[in-house]
């Protein structure tokens, strides 16, 4: 049994900072690919950053120069550190992440239960 466990979210005025934190646990070979999505109010779930297994990241366009993604691979833990938050960034942020469980030869979809982060004006 594969889970995800995410932390870190809160209420936080605007230009605050915010650190989320997903941990995988479980029978876990391998994590590829981990990633955090947000869905706000009346929107679709987006993609907010992902990272390899090797460290290459991406972002989205709002979040560049505010967010960084970052993982413990020997703790299969990702992060994402949110700076300089805005009240656009209220959402329910969601852990992703790509992973072999023991048992399977290829890596399925994880999703934890999701952060609630409110940013206030």
């Amino acid at each position: 049994q594969v889970q995800l466990v995410e932390s870190g979210g809160g209420l936080v005025q605007a230009g605050g900072s915010l650190r989320l934190s997903c941990v995988a646990s479980g029978s876990i070979v391998k994590i590829n690919n981990m990633a955090w999505y947000r869905q706000g109010s009346g929107n679709q779930r987006e993609l907010v950053a992902s990272i390899t297994r090797e460290g290459r990241t991406s972002y989205i366009d709002s979040g560049k120069g505010r967010f960084t993604i970052s993982r413990d691979n020997a703790k299969n833990t990702v992060y994402l550190q949110a700076n300089s938050l805005k009240p656009d960034d209220t959402a329910v942020y969601y852990c992703n992440a790509d992973i072999m469980p023991r048992g399977l030869l290829f890596t399925k979809s994880y999703w934890g239960q999701g952060t609630q982060v409110t940013v206030s004006s």
